[in-house]
């Protein structure tokens, strides 16, 4: 091969890198966020009423709904109702389970770490067509916390302030997931 040619071919080659290397970089993942809207131009007014809760943790269904609502109306786009007539869209919730595990142990088997797992069921319907427009049978949020931040291993207090903050994040968690999910097709 002569030195002609192989400086084309290397001409060649980087612009082909070049080229390639742009169409990778163009097809990135952060080009999804936020692009067009998902839901029917109609849509303007989304009923949530209150989750049904069939577990045995507390007011979990009124955090949850709240979460969700006030991650919607965050978003600014959408009147927020909390009742199922007289809206455009309903999304419904159903938490099917929450389970607290050990999930880390001190060498004396005591638990020093738990995880705490709620899974539910979730869907957007549109309301004028009678059809589903988003659903998930069975998301699932999974949130870690220490046991052992209190006075001692034994302390009550220390054990269910740390289920509460758990709860929390994960409340937290679940809103954002669930409205992106909704919002950005995914």
């Amino acid at each position: 091969m002569d030195a002609e040619a192989g400086s084309r071919r290397g001409f060649l080659l980087r612009v082909l890198g070049v080229v390639s290397g742009g169409a990778v970089l163009s097809s990135c993942g952060y080009a999804l966020a936020g692009r067009g809207a998902f839901l029917p131009s109609y849509i303007q007014r989304i009923g949530i009423p209150t989750f049904v809760n069939r577990t045995t943790v507390f007011n979990l269904e009124t955090i949850l709904t709240q979460k969700v609502r006030s991650e919607f109306i965050g978003r600014g786009k959408y009147q927020i109702l909390p009742e199922n007539t007289g809206v455009d869209a309903l999304l419904t919730g159903e938490v099917t389970s929450v389970t607290l595990t050990p999930s880390s142990f001190t060498p004396q088997q005591i638990a020093s770490r738990y995880a705490l797992t709620m899974t539910a069921s979730i869907e957007l319907r549109d309301v004028r067509e009678n059809k589903v427009l988003w659903d998930n049978p069975s998301v699932m949020f999974r949130q870690e916390y220490e046991a052992t931040s209190g006075t001692s291993i034994i302390d009550p207090a220390a054990f269910f302030q740390q289920d509460v903050n758990a709860l929390e994040r994960i409340s937290t968690e679940f809103a954002r997931t669930i409205v992106s999910a909704i919002l950005e097709a995914f």
